[in-house]
């Protein structure tokens, strides 16, 4: 294997016995030939819309295939086997319709050359292995081609993550499905460096359009995010954890749970859902149960009750954990042993009963906390607010934002981002989304003038309401470039859709960005190099020198 597509990749290089996330070898070549695959459709989805026809078809395939290769997001090979399988039937089903079209429209057959992801073919599933080995990251050669491809897919994986969620709740753009395509079948082509630099900012374009379809799908189907204190503690009752970023599934969990006895909490990045208007109507809606992610293998435990896993992120279980029997997927997600819970049919809804009947037998959570945390500060919310944050921005009340979203993970370094935040003046403001506010959003660091001097939008894809905000402010400022603003940024990131996001950030003419804890793996010098002279990208530092420096707006 070798992988180094999340932060924590070995050694800062890649991942070559077994993923530091826990990932095994097996699993991770799967996920490979996955990717292979889904570049065979995409050539023939490509051509085919050359001719005019695009192909619909397999858009919600590829979105969730590439989904479930996020890191922790699926640790079940059956499920890859399964995609792959299905993966093979599509592509040659896409590759006829090619055929058929370009026979009609040329009145001959094609006869061009094909890349091997076209082409190649198993009716054995016991080939997958082997031919997994042959198809890696490190099957393209050169340094710099691998990196900007890589660089290309793992933001693709951010973005068409977003484009799932947003289909789910019946939101799809033809122009996003096209790209992804688009660009897993450039991956497949001898291209011009300044050919795939031009493809990775129309990854971050599409990027950014996929979280404002996500955002317009979420607000259509819930509301508004609004200014909501949380409540951290806990009943009397059984309950079930919901976890991850799927907002349908709380949903229909609220509904089905309603009336029964069971309470519902949300963990991780699920704790946004509790800003959501329509959620609010539920009174066996408890509020949020521990922190983030990588704190699961205790907070689990200590719940009792069963756990319901989106999306990523799920944890590998260790030998002692207890909660396997009361572990749930649905989605994209999978793990071997735990209980899975079916897609809806068309039109119907997820059955949760088995988690609902489980969750009866089980004793109520133990408390870990008590009081409420303060977030819902998305970008309808914020620009409600808007004259008062002009005027503490005017008066000098507010001296500088500074944008702390992205991802959490385990490193200890990341440390640093708690740091920061009990070290920034008290005239600065932190703009957060993602679970990167876990780091800091329960530090007692005061408001402005009313204003808390945390201010979380969401989840990850809610970034894009910081981009609203920063864009709305632009305006507001008759400033000319978005970095001519008091904004410093100071990025976390972890796994894919923290690239979608980063991307987004390029795209939109963001500079002097601050990525930590490490620059990327999948970068090579050559890359870095680029992004430096034309983006300012920049490791994170020491906590008083990065202080110091985004005080002075460097």
């Amino acid at each position: 294997m070798f992988c180094f597509q999340c932060q924590e990749t070995a050694k800062n290089t890649g991942c070559t016995v077994k993923g530091v996330c826990g990932k095994p070898e097996e699993t991770a070549n799967l996920q490979d030939l996955l990717i292979f695959v889904l570049k065979g459709i995409s050539v023939y989805g490509e051509k085919l819309k050359e001719l005019g026809s695009s192909d619909r078809i397999n858009d919600d395939f590829v979105a969730q295939s590439l989904f479930a290769t996020i890191t922790n997001a699926n640790w079940d090979d059956s499920r890859f086997i399964a995609m792959v399988t299905d993966g093979l039937k599509r592509r040659d089903a896409i590759r006829d319709r090619f055929l058929a079209a370009f026979k009609a429209k040329n009145n001959k057959d094609f006869d061009e050359a094909l890349p091997d992801a076209a082409t190649w073919t198993a009716t054995d599933t016991t080939v997958y292995a082997e031919k997994a080995k042959e198809v890696g990251v490190l099957s393209t050669k050169n340094e710099d081609v691998r990196s900007l491809r890589e660089l290309l897919i793992i933001g693709l994986k951010g973005a068409a993550a977003y484009a799932d969620h947003a289909a789910i709740l019946g939101f799809q753009k033809d122009n996003i499905n096209d790209f992804i395509m688009e660009a897993l079948a450039s991956t497949t082509k001898d291209l011009s460096v300044d050919e795939m630099i031009a493809l990775v900012m129309k990854a971050g374009e599409i990027s950014v359009n996929a979280m404002a379809l996500l955002d317009e799908a979420n607000t259509t189907a819930y509301g508004n995010p609004e200014i909501t204190e949380v409540n951290i503690g806990v009943g009397t009752k059984p309950g079930i954890l919901i976890t991850g970023h799927d907002l349908k599934d709380m949903e229909e969990l609220l509904k089905q749970t309603e009336g029964t006895g069971v309470d519902v909490y949300t963990h991780g990045e699920m704790l946004p859902a509790n800003y959501y208007p329509s959620f609010k109507k539920y009174g066996n809606f408890i509020g949020n149960y521990g922190g983030s992610w990588w704190k699961q293998k205790t907070e689990f435990e200590s719940f009792n009750g069963p756990i319901l896993l989106t999306t990523n992120c799920l944890v590998p279980l260790k030998k002692d954990s207890t909660y396997l029997d009361r572990l749930y997927t649905t989605g994209v997600v999978g793990y071997e042993n735990a209980v899975h819970i079916a897609d809806r049919s068309e039109g119907g809804a997820k059955d949760f009963s088995a988690i609902i009947e489980k969750a009866k037998t089980c004793a109520s959570p133990t408390e870990i906390e008590t009081g409420t945390i303060v977030g819902g500060f998305a970008h309808n919310q914020v620009l409600a607010l808007a004259d008062k944050v002009v005027e503490a921005v005017k008066s000098g009340a507010i001296k500088r934002f500074v944008v702390m979203a992205g991802c959490d993970g385990r490193q200890k370094g990341r440390s640093y981002y708690t740091e920061v935040a009990e070290n920034l003046p008290k005239d600065t403001v932190i703009l957060t989304a993602g679970c990167a506010k876990f780091r800091y959003n329960k530090l007692n660091l005061g408001d402005i003038g009313g204003i808390p001097r945390v201010l979380d939008a969401g989840q990850c894809n809610d970034s894009y309401s910081l981009a609203v905000i920063a864009l709305k402010l632009k305006e507001v400022f008759g400033l000319e470039d978005i970095n001519d603003l008091p904004i410093s940024y100071d990025i976390a990131w972890y796994e894919q859709k923290a690239v979608a996001v980063l991307l987004a950030l390029l795209f939109l003419g963001v500079k002097g960005i601050r990525l930590g804890p490490t620059l990327p793996a999948f970068l090579s010098p050559n890359v870095v190099k680029v992004l430096v002279e034309k983006f300012d990208i920049k490791p994170i530092g020491t906590v008083e020198r990065d202080v110091e420096a985004m005080m002075a707006g460097k």
